[in-house]
């Protein structure tokens, strides 16, 4: 019994070591990449954007709703005059 105990822990504190080696190798190279990579030294302002002219009107209008009145009541909510009749 004490020797499966063993065996997991080993393996558990195993584990724990490659990760924390892993993270560290990680946050590492991370922390050395060159800052220089992304800088510009202007800027480039309207390069993709076109002059257009706004239309006068919307092109698809007003939404207007499928179905107009009030809503069918439930088969089970019918003849009811309030909530009394819910809580059964």
């Amino acid at each position: 019994m004490h020797y499966y105990a063993r065996v997991f822990a080993a393996v558990i504190g195993g584990s724990a070591v490659v990760t924390l080696g892993a993270l560290g190798t990680g946050i590492v190279e991370g922390q050395a990449a060159p800052a220089s990579t992304y800088e510009s030294s202007h800027m480039t302002l309207g390069s993709t954007s076109t002059a257009t002219v706004a239309p006068n009107a919307p092109i698809d209008g007003m939404a207007a709703p499928a179905i107009t009145g009030p809503a069918q009541l439930p088969p089970e909510d019918q003849g009811l005059t309030g909530i009394e009749g819910r809580h059964r």
